[in-house]
């Protein structure tokens, strides 16, 4: 793709009449068919939500959700007579499961008793909703579903008579669960569901009809035929809703809140939200992004986030993302995910930002230390506090005050995030000489490795662990990108010591982040080959093979100018990191570079991509930083394209997207790579 040749005067056109539609944002009322919302359908399909589950842990098909939501939905592929949406997929119990092919799939039986099977279909997906539409010569029926709240989604379907000719027409609600531990009982007329897996509770009411139940067992039910008269051109509405809701929330609340709503306002309501988040994203573009192929890119990053959201539930307080709700073990919040995370919705949701934040430091221990990863429910899975993650945090509570200046925010973080840095020199300084190490709490190298975030990095290979106290180990070895993260981390906590009126702690950390520079400068850099590398714990003898720690330092903004190119000159470089998807995790022409076999030991990971193309703009390489982010988006497969879900990582040399799909950090990243800062 690359920078449009088009005329100067054409995008300014077009970034006047995007204006236009952000100026008339908070007063203009969104139509209920989004086709007429321009800024809306950069959304429409931009991931493909079609499927049908053959089993409860099917994970063939990408899932829509919204409002941080325990839940979701796809549309489905079976051919049948049956109208209705997929599933949903419950997150609120197990790691995830489909409670069925369909919990509310209607049947519409026609006046010579068979059923209607239309010919025509569309399914189209919005970052705001799902919707369907049948059609044929005597009915058309419109289908849409959207979320109410992080509990409750409703679902509408109006039917229409297009014949010239009254219509008689008897309609009939099913669902069938698949065995998950999880049954159907009824609650006061409504469908109830239960499970033994979790303390959500399920409920599905028909609203604005007397529907009602035909029959029920633990894993079926079925409604009593209603019959209506459709003159020509009259519809009937129906309306429905499925909700998932834990006890933390108030079910009778949201009852109540169910029976107020009217739909087409909800919709229109949920459509000016994500209207508004998208304008804040193309705001944000960087000049060089504003073609409509990067609002597209936009818009599949904000659907990809949106999808991954939770609001608080069992041991989670805050809400956040998850890594991946497409694999099942991504079903919790890590910390340098957050911390990216973060950074990423500042540019369109800052509430949602600082939420992310604070669900981590909620499990901040007294020492300071920082949690790796924890999830709504230990019975499946532990909270992980072997390890911590790369210090990044002081970095996304800047970012997120820089767009929103929220004073009572900062000053909740600001002690928060101090302790949490002297932690690092406390607990992983083993020789208390200014420079730390990543480490574990358990004395596992396997745990200190995953306290990089870089799992299985080569520079990893012959680690060893030392003791520096009870419940606190090092590696054997000083890293460049944890200390060029910790320097970078005493600059961003100076500014916000100088913002929340600390004069003496912005002083002293200015001074320290000065003798941490000369330290990295002189301890890491190798001279001969031009690049920075981890060193051993006497700081003399080099960790040698190149990888994408060595241009952290440029990220940090702590190299010098003449180390910079140097490093630049190596990243540019097709035979060893300017390939296909640029700026992966080893050098190509290192003898253990295999992105196949390697999680860490090859593959293009876009929060490294990221690193190096903002390091490049830290020094001035404005032109190769372009140059690069260009080939990261295009080499990366299905990024520039509609319907493919973004990857946790990808194959350097041919773009081949790797492990986890729909994956929050890539597309937090992306965000990054297309904003202006």
């Amino acid at each position: 793709m690359g920078y449009s040749n088009k005329s100067f005067y054409i995008h300014a056109i077009l970034a006047i009449g995007m204006l236009f539609i952000f100026l008339l944002g908070c007063n203009h009322k969104p139509k209920t068919d989004p086709s007429e919302s321009t800024i809306l359908n950069y959304s429409k399909n931009i991931l493909d939500f079609k499927g049908s589950p053959e089993n409860p842990r099917s994970r063939d098909m990408l899932m829509f959700s919204d409002q941080g939501g325990w839940f979701a939905y796809g549309f489905p592929t079976t051919k049948n007579h049956k109208l209705g949406f997929t599933g949903p997929f419950l997150m609120t119990q197990q790691n995830g499961v489909w409670s069925g092919n369909s919990l509310a799939e209607l049947e519409i039986t026609l006046p010579n008793g068979s059923y209607w099977n239309p010919d025509k279909k569309s399914q189209d997906s919005y970052a705001s909703h799902l919707e369907q539409q049948f059609k044929d010569e005597s009915l058309s029926v419109s289908q849409k579903l959207v979320y109410l709240s992080p509990h409750t989604a409703l679902q509408q379907t109006v039917i229409t008579n297009v014949s010239q000719k009254p219509l008689t027409i008897a309609l009939q609600y099913s669902g069938k669960l698949f065995p998950i531990g999880a049954k159907l009982i009824n609650r006061d007329g409504d469908i109830a569901l239960t499970s033994e897996h979790t303390n959500a509770v399920g409920h599905i009411q028909f609203l604005k009809s007397k529907t009602e139940l035909k029959a029920l067992d633990s894993l079926n039910y079925t409604t009593i035929k209603q019959s209506f008269k459709l003159a020509p051109n009259a519809s009937q509405e129906l309306l429905m809703a499925q909700t998932f809701i834990f006890p933390e929330y108030d079910w009778k609340k949201e009852k109540e809140f169910i029976e107020e709503v009217d739909f087409n306002t909800l919709l229109q309501n949920r459509i000016r939200e994500k209207e508004q988040q998208l304008t804040n994203l193309l705001q944000n573009a960087d000049a060089k992004f504003t073609d409509s192929i990067y609002a597209q890119v936009l818009a599949k990053t904000l659907v990809t986030l949106q999808n991954n959201w939770r609001v608080p539930a069992g041991e989670l307080k805050h809400q956040g993302l998850f890594p991946s709700y497409h694999y099942e073990w991504f079903h919790g919040f890590w910390s340098w995910d957050s911390w990216k995370h973060a950074v990423g919705l500042s540019f369109f949701n800052t509430d949602l930002a600082k939420e992310q934040i604070k669900a981590m430091y909620d499990f901040q221990l007294e020492d300071g230390f920082i949690i790796d990863c924890v999830y709504r429910d230990t019975t499946i899975e532990p909270h992980n506090l072997r390890d911590t993650k790369p210090p990044l945090s002081a970095w996304a509570v800047h970012k997120v005050f820089e767009k929103d200046p929220d004073m009572a925010f900062l000053k909740e973080m600001y002690p928060k995030l101090k302790k949490y840095h002297q932690w690092w020199y406390n607990k992983r300084d083993h020789d208390q000489d200014g420079i730390c190490e990543y480490g574990s709490t358990d004395g596992t190298a396997l745990a200190a490795k995953w306290e990089s975030g870089m799992d299985n990095a080569i520079r990893f290979d012959s680690t060893q662990i030392v003791k520096n106290e009870e419940g606190a180990f090092s590696m054997d070895q000083e890293s460049v990108d944890l200390n060029a993260y910790l320097y970078a981390e005493k600059i961003y906590l100076a500014e916000l010591a100088k913002a929340i009126g600390k004069p003496s702690d912005h002083e002293t950390y200015l001074a320290e982040a000065e003798m941490l520079k000369s330290k990295i400068q002189s301890q890491f850099y190798n001279t001969e080959d031009g690049w920075f590398y981890d060193t051993d714990l006497s700081g003399k003898n080099f960790i040698k093979g190149a990888g994408s720690e060595g241009w952290i330092p440029l990220w940090a903004k702590v190299a010098t100018q003449a180390q910079a190119t140097t490093i630049k000159n190596k990243m540019m470089d097709p035979e060893k990191f300017y390939v296909k998807v640029p700026f992966q995790t080893m050098s190509k022409d290192h003898p253990k570079f295999d992105p196949m076999n390697g999680y860490w030991r090859g593959p293009n990971w876009l929060d490294q991509s990221y690193f190096g193309v903002k390091g490049l703009k830290n020094y001035g390489f404005e032109a190769e930083a372009h140059k690069a982010t260009l080939q990261i988006l295009e080499g990366a497969e299905g990024v520039m394209e509609k319907g493919i879900s973004i990857r946790e990582n990808y194959h350097p040399l041919t773009g081949k997207g790797l492990y986890a799909k729909n994956f929050s950090w890539s597309a937090a990243h992306i965000i990054m790579l297309l904003m202006k800062e």
